[in-house]
């Protein structure tokens, strides 16, 4: 792993995952908005975990398809070279941002903590705001008719219960459908 890539990671998720959800426990403690910290007897701490495991399982995924298939980064100021089709972009639009989500959902939970479920609301309708108008453009800017037909085939949000097989273009790999390409 690069600095750059180190930096980006602490940069973005890092920001997002734990330095804002941190201000917001430390402004927040004490108040009616908390509840208590979830304990290994709880269900919801078992529920928390799942939850951020999966988030962290699926923006680790897609970061190392962002370095191998798209041979750039999650960061704006370095983007992929190559559209990234693959793995679970081939179910879903925006799995890293989803991924993101689930992490502060399991956060809210662990934490027992109303503001961060806020903070996770603020930034999911942000990146539902920010991708159609900023980054869809720029990507059909790059990536000219791959994104279009990528696009017109591959929800958003909610993922298809079916893998999309690009039939028209060079942005499908079936090759690298896990992890590890496997």
């Amino acid at each position: 792993m690069t600095g750059a890539m180190v930096r980006n990671i602490l940069l973005l998720p890092g920001g997002v995952l734990v330095a804002i959800p941190a201000v917001v426990l430390w402004l927040t403690d004490g108040t009616a908005n908390s509840w208590q910290l979830a304990r290994p007897d709880n269900v919801w701490m078992w529920v928390a975990l799942a939850v951020t495991a999966a988030g962290l399982g699926l923006m680790a995924w897609t970061m190392s398809l962002f370095v191998r298939v798209g041979e750039g980064t999650h960061a704006p100021w370095e983007p992929t070279r190559n559209l990234v089709a693959v793995g679970p972009y081939r179910h879903l639009r925006n799995p890293m941002i989803s991924g993101v989500i689930a992490v502060l959902l399991g956060e809210a939970l662990l934490f027992g903590s109303l503001p961060v479920l806020g903070w996770a609301v603020i930034f999911a309708a942000a990146n539902a705001a920010y991708i159609p108008l900023v980054e869809e453009p720029a990507l059909e800017q790059r990536f000219g008719e791959d994104f279009r037909r990528y696009k017109a085939n591959v929800p958003p949000w909610l993922p298809r219960i079916t893998p999309w097989k690009d039939t028209g273009g060079g942005t499908d790999k079936d090759a690298e459908t896990g992890p590890n390409g496997a």
